[in-house]
């Protein structure tokens, strides 16, 4: 398994391409339209593309890919706030192309795509509807851990208190990971336990 690390252009998300066998892929999160165009030059195809969560800066390449016929999925009742102005582009001037969810995902389900076993883990408190995924021995956090730093919660369907939680949640998978945040550099499981000063593991 390789993950590659995509940097937006401008403010979004950082986006991963996750692949078994260097030619198909999955994506986490697909920030801007550019991201079709660097899958092309590393010479993958994406077959899907897992949300983290709805806000515009995470999702503003998926129409592109959903044209391309790649399958969408995100965490159970995340699509209410992905397709409202919750997403939050209206209030940046932003248009996400059209494209439609095929199924939202529940705790701990998991799915085999492109030959990668991914488990779902809901991490509410960034949004509602917001999810974390374990695929092999890397943990993608969207924006509920970052590195020394967790996700804010005054946007609409945040909450404090469930972000709190969630992290905690998190802390508690047995063993470590490399962590691959929504914004920013990767981390580990085991360095954010001991040092994140916004919440420690107890």
């Amino acid at each position: 398994m390789k993950v590659y690390k995509i940097y937006p252009k401008g403010f979004a998300s950082n986006t991963y391409a996750v692949t078994a066998d260097g030619k198909s892929c999955i994506l986490v999160d697909c920030a801007q339209e550019r991201v079709a165009e660097e899958c092309r030059r590393l010479e993958l195809k994406p077959v899907a593309v897992l949300l983290t969560h709805g806000h515009y800066d995470h999702i503003g390449g998926c129409g592109a890919l959903f044209e391309s016929g790649a399958e969408i999925y995100c965490g159970r009742d995340e699509d209410k706030l992905i397709f409202s102005d919750a997403n939050r582009a209206i209030f940046h001037g932003i248009t996400i192309p059209h494209f439609e969810i095929k199924r939202t995902l529940r705790d701990g389900e998991r799915l085999l795509i492109a030959g990668l076993d991914i488990r779902v883990v809901a991490t509410p408190g960034h949004t509602a509807g917001g999810v974390s995924y374990i695929i092999g021995d890397s943990l993608f956090t969207g924006d509920t851990l970052f590195f020394d730093s967790v996700g804010r919660t005054d946007f609409e369907t945040g909450s404090a208190v469930q972000l709190v939680s969630s992290v905690k949640k998190l802390y508690s998978l047995e063993g470590d990971y490399r962590v691959y945040c929504g914004h920013g550099e990767d981390t580990t499981l085991s360095h954010e336990r001991a040092f994140n000063p916004y919440v420690r593991m107890q």
